[in-house]
């Protein structure tokens, strides 16, 4: 089939090289004038770099990533240690597939590079897409320049504004949670030589949190702060604001935290609101669908964005094979996502309250109640969508 992908990132990427791989003649329009990711780190878990590897990017991956050997929940003012999530070597063995830890960009021009591999011009740039139309043999994207592209399938996988979502779905609205994110990277010849072993370390503190791990072979270190604030911002990773704003938001953490945000460049220090949208259950019509955030946004609290995108790709590109016609294959796919995604949407949204208790106490308490290791084995990172049953 000809397949039109709606937005050249993660989700799109993934989703393309899945399609191609599967023999599909795939085109993909993205609004930009030149091709690239912003923003900084992503993790993909086992659910995600097990597509990645049947994909042959295990090696490209790698020499990009870092494998970190423990996820560590730490007080924001002793560092104390709360709870571990093993990861490195047990997540290999319990799950099958690594844990990365990889730059945006880096992954994304992987990606790229390998769509073109399989079909040069598979990427059409300043291709702003509004609006489609479909009847029962095609669909037609509708780009802002005029043009009229017809195949036989689209996918919206055009970010959290997605055009094709609005069409589908109607305008739902974004409620800002209350969180401004920074966001920060520091190389790591920067820091002390012993600064921090190979894990990712979130700190938990009242009303903020802070999520700390490296990058790029651990050339670099990436610092996200997620902090409670009245007074809602533009939603876009781009937006620059004061060092001096993010020194006082974490006045009173540990040393390490101050270590980092010290380091910095004090002049590519960003922050942007965190808007949150609930849960739909219906993104697809006869001949188009969604992906990725143009589906299910999510809140950073459950590393799981970039994850989901990538899962979606997959089981979508399953789908296509299962069934005899388009209609029933977005059917299929949907059914299969609506509910998964929908959890990790809301378990991240509910780690909110769990990461910005008040008190040192309510902290340990509300730690010792729960085994999150066991909680995200058990349905998170063991989920396989390339074998998972379709139903």
């Amino acid at each position: 089939m000809k397949i039109l992908i709606a937005g050249a990132g993660l989700g799109g990427l993934t989703a393309a090289l899945c399609l191609l791989r599967a023999e599909h003649d795939v085109e993909i329009y993205e609004q930009a004038p030149q091709l690239g990711e912003i923003g900084a780190g992503i993790q993909l878990s086992a659910n995600a770099s097990r597509v990645l590897h049947s994909l042959g990017l295990e090696n490209a991956i790698k020499g990009i990533a870092v494998q970190a050997r423990s996820y560590e929940f730490r007080l924001y003012d002793t560092g104390e240690v709360l709870q571990t999530i093993p990861l490195g070597e047990h997540h290999v063995k319990q799950h099958g597939y690594p844990y990365y830890h990889v730059h945006r960009a880096d992954f994304h021009n992987i990606l790229a590079g390998q769509v073109r591999s399989l079909k040069t011009d598979a990427i059409r740039l300043n291709s702003i897409a509004t609006a489609f139309e479909e009847d029962e043999k095609s669909v037609t994207l509708k780009l802002a320049d005029g043009r009229m592209v017809k195949g036989d399938v689209l996918i919206g996988a055009d970010g959290i504004k997605s055009a094709i979502r609005t069409q589908i779905v109607g305008q739902t609205p974004a409620v800002y949670t209350g969180d401004i994110a920074w966001r920060v990277t520091v190389p790591t010849n920067l820091l002390p030589a012993d600064y921090m072993d190979k894990i990712t370390a979130v700190w938990v503190g009242p009303g903020r949190h802070a999520v700390i791990y490296y990058l790029r072979c651990g050339e670099l270190l990436n610092f996200v702060g997620l902090v409670e604030f009245s007074q809602w911002e533009e939603e876009s990773w781009t937006m620059k604001r004061p060092w001096t704003d993010l020194k006082s938001d974490f006045t009173g953490w540990h040393q390490d935290i101050q270590t980092v945000i010290d380091a910095a460049d004090k002049n590519e220090c960003y922050r942007w609101a965190l808007n949150n949208r609930k849960p739909i259950e219906n993104w697809s019509t006869s001949r188009a669908t969604l992906l990725g955030d143009a589906a299910h946004p999510t809140l950073p609290y459950l590393a799981q964005g970039a994850v989901m995108a990538i899962e979606d790709g997959a089981v979508l590109t399953r789908a296509l094979a299962q069934c005899n016609n388009v209609a029933d294959a977005l059917s299929l796919y949907q059914r299969n996502r609506v509910e998964r995604t929908a959890r990790i949407v809301n378990e991240s949204t509910a780690n909110r309250a769990l990461f910005h208790h008040q008190t040192s106490d309510e902290f340990r308490m509300a730690f010792s109640e729960r085994n999150i290791a066991a909680e995200r084995a058990n349905w998170l990172y063991s989920y396989d969508p390339l074998t998972a049953p379709l139903s």
